[in-house]
């Protein structure tokens, strides 16, 4: 394609070129007057290239200042603390106004909030009252409204109803700005406008205005003389009016309402008149003056257009191919895609529109950064790449997600040949920055023309297929059913619900007791979440807990349980508190400040409150789990490990951490009266426990005979159906006296049981 662009451009090349060289020689023969007027041509060239290359140079230093204030305008950071209700000109003094004058030497720095006023002002990295920034933002207005809907067009809606930014996907920087010119102290300078959004991808409830970044460089001297360097003149200079530019070499600044700033004037080069007066009286001289310029020329336009005829065949092919991989992009996939669909007739067989996902990809660039995350990105292309047959089209679509498209396929079965042989070679682990990786894949498949004859109905449907096959345990491949269809509504509506319910504060929390080893005290409780819907009935917490870890509700429901349990146990001063904890919501940036907040809000002794975490928590970030474990311990919070036993690295973790309590896990309880080598290896965890330091809490007894065995042993506390069920909290005072009471009544355990 890049050949085929090239001769192009040397045939028009060419067809421009010859009549030119005609045209020289015929000025040549006209001699004098014609010469005159080339020269003058040249001149007014001359200026024209000049006033180009300035205009180039000064859209790139705007394009530069908005790059400069990427780096604090796309910041979570700055994001949170330009928003009213957690808004601190403390933290954009010293975070925004101070470090781009420090940095980059911007001379004033204007930050506009949502609703449109300024809050913050700094000039030459000193603050000054916000008031006084109002007629620079009046003069811009245009650029900050511009800025501000960019950013709002930006949204685009899940299908759950949030809304996230979408960030531009190619492009000179990732922000969303407006570039202009406006005047600063008499004088005109640059200006940008750059909408403050969040670095991470964050899901909103709606649409809203963001607050925007307004820096200014000041067109002084020295920058003006940068500015000439670059663009190859001499004498830049500003003059308020076109009249004292010299030599008619000037261009003129528009503010963003088009009015005249002023202009910029330098000392043009005059390479025509310079060659008339330098061939005088010899008009041979002259003639081979005129031709030699007349050949430099031509072959300069012949080199550019060749140039630009190469230029256009790499861009035409960077926009239809990743950057990354080399792969074909979206929109290379959907015309293809509309190409077969185009051609299929029903001899042809099947289309396979197959979607693909490495699974865990996340955890990846957390635990070994976006270097490493590239380079699996790049070595698992690679490894589709060889194994998609010739006629087969494969795309990356976005991240770690990546399309094949298979025409002209005799038989579901042949699809399922190239699943397997994808499913087998990544199988071998990926040696990437001196670590071996072991990444999956999770993949769903659509055919047409079973499933549809649309290409957007095939891609939703192989969507839903990849979903399924992540819900079915990753690492598999599935094909679409209208069974998968049905439950991806079903778990839309249930996500709904969820959302209603915790906004509306309509789950409940209920409490399962903690006794001594004798079952006869109540000790602590641990806070369990139910669910009951009005239409749906009850409804488990194994379904709705992982419903709002993917749609991004977990740590507000487990705020919500943390919250609910702290007022509830209020009443109950001489209890503890078991709260579980789920690993994404432990792994939160806020966790530690909502505990704090919850806390005080509350007004509940810490001392009182034990989160439960299991190993699961870790997820390959030990330094930093532990970190934030060492946090909740130093604020008197205590740390249990619940689940204890049935990770392969508990005792690691043990060694790291200093846990308070060892819950162990109710599967070691079950096979007590079933399984011959049970009792030895409960001893020896209780043993472990009581070695460390550690309270030891046995969950999930069931039968008098559990409870019985345990209490032979050093066990602390006994929790399970045995001695109670989970109840809500006006029975907790009922428990305590059931279980204090009467040994039958209360079914209190006994040696001789």
């Amino acid at each position: 394609m890049a050949a085929a662009k090239t001769d192009t451009g040397a045939r028009l090349a060419n067809a421009i070129l010859f009549p030119v060289v005609g045209l020289v020689l015929l000025a040549i023969a006209f001699s004098v007057a014609l010469i005159a007027y080339t020269s003058r041509s040249a001149d007014i060239a001359a200026l024209n290239s000049e006033r180009s290359l300035l205009r180039g140079s000064t859209g790139l230093q705007l394009e530069l200042l908005a790059k400069e204030q990427e780096g604090v305008a796309v910041w979570d950071q700055a994001f949170f603390y330009a928003r009213p209700e957690t808004l601190s000109t403390d933290w954009l003094n010293a975070n925004i106004g101070q470090w781009l004058y420090s940095n980059h030497g911007h001379d004033q720095t204007v930050v506009v909030s949502v609703g449109g006023e300024p809050i913050y002002n700094s000039v030459r990295g000193q603050r000054q009252d916000p008031e006084k920034a109002e007629d620079l933002l009046e003069a811009v207005k245009p650029l900050i409204a511009r800025a501000r809907a960019r950013f709002i067009a930006s949204f685009s809606r899940l299908p759950s109803g949030l809304y996230y930014v979408e960030r531009p996907k190619t492009g000179f920087t990732r922000s969303l700005y407006e570039t202009g010119f406006a005047v600063f102290e008499g004088q005109p300078a640059l200006i940008s406008v750059t909408a403050i959004g969040p670095e991470m991808k964050q899901f909103l409830s709606a649409r809203r205005p963001p607050a925007v970044l307004v820096s200014l460089k000041k067109l002084n001297p020295a920058r003006l003389a940068a500015l000439a360097e670059r663009s190859g003149i001499s004498g830049l200079r500003s003059v308020a009016d076109p009249r004292n530019a010299t030599g008619g070499a000037y261009m003129m600044l528009k503010s963003p309402r088009a009015a005249s700033l002023g202009y910029l004037t330098w000392n043009a080069e005059n390479p025509g008149s310079a060659i008339l007066s330098g061939v005088g009286p010899v008009l041979f001289f002259l003639a081979a003056t005129i031709a030699g310029l007349t050949g430099l020329v031509l072959f300069y336009t012949r080199q550019n257009t060749r140039r630009l005829a190469e230029s256009e065949a790499r861009a035409q092919h960077a926009a239809l191919h990743d950057s990354l991989t080399g792969l074909a992009n979206r929109d290379f996939f959907a015309a293809r895609f509309r190409d077969e669909l185009a051609d299929w007739q029903l001899g042809k067989g099947l289309i396979g529109v197959i979607y693909i996902d490495l699974d865990h990809f996340k955890d990846i660039n957390d635990t070994l950064g976006h270097a490493a995350g590239d380079e699996v990105i790049r070595e698992a292309a690679r490894r589709l790449r060889v194994l998609a047959p010739e006629a087969a089209t494969l795309a990356r679509i976005s991240g770690d997600e990546f399309a094949l498209l298979l025409p002209d396929c005799g038989s579901r079965a042949t699809i399922e040949q190239v699943l397997k042989r994808m499913q087998d070679r990544f199988a071998v682990p990926m040696y990437i920055g001196g670590h071996h990786l072991h990444v999956s894949l999770s993949v769903g498949a659509a055919t047409a023309p079973e499933d549809s004859l649309s290409m957007g109905e095939l891609l939703r449907k192989a969507d839903i297929a990849l979903y399924s096959a992540k819900a079915s345990g990753r690492g598999r491949w599935a094909f679409f059913d209208m069974g998968m269809e049905e439950h991806v509504r079903t778990r839309e509506n249930l996500a709904h619900a969820l959302r209603e319910a915790i906004a509306r504060e309509k789950l409940d929390v209920v409490y399962q007791p903690q006794t001594t080893i004798d079952g006869t005290k109540v000790l602590s409780v641990e806070a369990l979440l139910r669910w009951t819907d009005p239409d749906m009935g009850a409804i488990s917490p194994s379904t709705f807990v992982p419903i709002a870890e993917e749609i991004g509700l977990i740590n507000d429901l487990g705020l919500y349980v943390l919250r609910r349990a702290c007022q509830d146990a209020a009443a109950w001063p001489h209890l503890g508190l078991a709260v579980n904890v789920s690993p994404t919501q432990f792994r939160h940036p806020r966790f530690i400040e909502d505990l704090r907040d919850t806390l005080e809000a509350c007004d509940f002794e810490p001392t009182r409150l034990e989160i439960e975490v299991t190993e699961s928590v870790f997820a390959d970030n030990d330094t930093d789990i532990l970190k934030v474990l060492t946090q909740v311990q130093e604020m008197g919070v205590r740390v249990a490990l619940d689940d204890f036993g049935v990770g392969y690295s508990s005792l690691s973790y043990l060694r790291r951490f200093p846990f308070d309590t060892l819950k162990i896990d109710r599967s070691f309880i079950a096979d007590l009266e079933i399984a011959p080598h049970a009792h030895a290896i409960l001893s020896t965890i209780i043993d472990l426990g009581e070695a460390l330091g550690m309270k030891v809490v046995a969950e999930g007894i069931e039968t008098r005979q559990q409870a019985a065995i345990l209490q032979r042993t050093n066990c602390d506390r006994l929790q399970g159906f045995y001695l109670s069920r989970p109840i809500p909290p006006a029975r907790i005072v009922e428990a305590e006296k059931r279980l204090a009471g009467d040994e039958d009544a209360s079914r209190a355990i006994s040696l001789s049981a």
